[in-house]
């Protein structure tokens, strides 16, 4: 257990931002997986559209530090491949 003031603050703080990371990322999965949803459905409006919208939110991970900016790269990339090839 944290014995200074200054440790049990720390203690506070890392249980706060553990949760609004936990609660972030967590969005992201889902917007994800709404993706993932419309391409398994073989709805290209749907699945574009689904896209789009995610694209922001898995950009702001990488600004707050959740994500890495290559894996953030790499999900939007397979994410893209999967919607392109609905199209052709």
């Amino acid at each position: 257990m944290a014995n200074s003031a200054g440790s049990r603050k720390r203690a506070r703080q890392a249980i706060k931002r553990r949760a609004r990371t936990v609660a972030l990322r967590s969005m992201v999965r889902t917007y994800i997986k709404k993706v993932h949803s419309a391409v398994a459905t073989s709805d290209y409006d749907q699945a574009q559209a689904s896209f789009t919208k995610a694209q922001p939110y898995i950009d702001k991970m990488v600004n707050k530090g959740i994500l890495h900016k290559n894996t953030a790269g790499r999900i939007k990339s397979r994410l893209n491949a999967k919607v392109f090839a609905l199209k052709g």
